[in-house]
């Protein structure tokens, strides 16, 4: 086979540390500080930027995202300068896309205007839920009222916005998670919202709630609560084009795209990953973890690089599967071939393979490979016979 050249962009991942509070259930990088040193922490990240900016001379930059953490913490001048700082450093389109997360409660939602003026042109709130006893349980700082209100700023301020919401609480039936489904429903509605992600709850080791034992939905509950999701979304016309993330035709997040599509990308800030590839060869980045450690390395030596470490091709190869197949379209074999250099056919279990099909789990074709609805409901199980090998 003759490979083909990967000219997709590169995308530009930037991680504020910090929240106001850290709820149970989540395991990030976040961190609760009693003050922050805002413009310590602007200099270190456009000294990392700067640093890595060097390295992919001749890239091109389609997308850029502010995660965390709790992005909608940082200065506006901060994001402004950091958008500055992209655009200076790589070439980007006029759409080029770029995301901040945001908590819902009415101190950040009142900065929204600000983050819009600064550049960012998509917002992703942070709802989880629009009702009083979930977002309790869930440990977030804000109320079913200020959830409501943020979604309609978020229409008011941005052209392009999603939020995310969390399902498989404990007890939770498939009637009440339908009935939250349809009150989002209506809520985005009325301000032209493209795009929603639901997320089922795990309890991760290292959590609050891992620690006194929370359990979330069981198994067989969990899928009846998956097929609703898919059901109530479909319906409104936000199809999910992978398997926690729902869009209308066109409004897909384009970042996370290039990533689940094998794209390149560069982590900014402690605790962030990236992965850059030159002649077929990939290599994995890994930001120093700790906050305070990643800011004193940032500030002595211009970036916080705790590692890097080259992907064989056959790591590399079940990255793309793993990423690849939570996507609707799967996994194109020129795109594999563009990004790995390699066939899809030769890294994958041919047996396994075989006892996809004949389950229905999985289709293939000449044009790629795809996970089916029903190998969507036990995807772990799919990736586990395709990457015996």
């Amino acid at each position: 086979m003759v490979a083909l050249k990967n000219n997709a962009p590169l995308s530009v991942y930037i991680h504020w540390p910090f929240c106001a509070s850290k709820c149970p259930y989540c395991d990030f990088n976040s961190h609760v500080a009693e003050a922050v040193d805002h413009g310590r922490w602007r200099r270190a990240l456009l000294a990392e930027l700067s640093h890595y900016a060097e390295e992919t001379k001749g890239r091109a930059v389609g997308s850029v995202f502010f995660g965390g953490g709790t992005p909608s913490l940082m200065e506006p001048a901060t994001v402004a300068e950091l958008i500055a700082a992209v655009r200076s450093y790589w070439p980007t389109s006029d759409d080029l896309e770029i995301s901040l997360e945001a908590n819902p409660n009415s101190a950040e939602a009142g900065r929204f205007r600000d983050f819009r003026a600064a550049g960012v042109n998509r917002l992703s709130l942070g709802v989880q839920s629009f009702r009083d006893e979930n977002l309790k349980f869930l440990g977030r700082g804000h109320s079913a009222r200020e959830a409501r209100e943020a979604v309609a700023m978020a229409g008011k301020h941005f052209d392009r916005f999603s939020f995310d919401m969390i399902y498989g609480l404990p007890q939770q039936t498939p009637e009440d998670w339908r009935r939250d489904l349809q009150q989002a429903l209506e809520l985005v509605s009325g301000h032209e919202g493209e795009h929603l992600s639901l997320y089922q709850l795990t309890i991760e080791p290292g959590t609050a709630f891992y620690r006194v034992g929370v359990k979330g939905a069981d198994e067989d509950t969990g899928a009846e609560l998956f097929e609703v999701t898919q059901d109530v979304l479909e319906g409104a016309g936000l199809a999910a084009y992978e398997v926690s993330n729902h869009a209308r035709p066109g409004a897909e997040g384009r970042h996370n795209l290039n990533i689940w599509r094998g794209g390149d990308y560069l982590g900014i800030g402690p605790g962030a990953h990236g992965r850059l590839t030159k002649d077929f060869l990939a290599e994995a980045l890994h930001q120093i973890h700790n906050p305070e450690r990643w800011l004193a390395k940032t500030e002595d030596g211009g970036h916080g690089t705790a590692k890097r470490r080259p992907l064989g091709p056959k790591i590399r190869a079940g990255e793309i599967l793993m990423m690849g197949l939570r996507l609707k379209e799967g996994i194109s074999r020129d795109r594999f071939a563009a990004v790995t250099g390699g066939d899809l056919d030769e890294a994958i279990d041919r047996d396994g393979l075989m006892r996809m099909l004949d389950g229905g789990f999985v289709d293939a074709d000449e044009a790629g490979l795809r996970v089916t609805a029903a190998g969507r409901l036990c995807l772990n199980e799919v990736l586990r016979q395709l990457l015996a090998a």
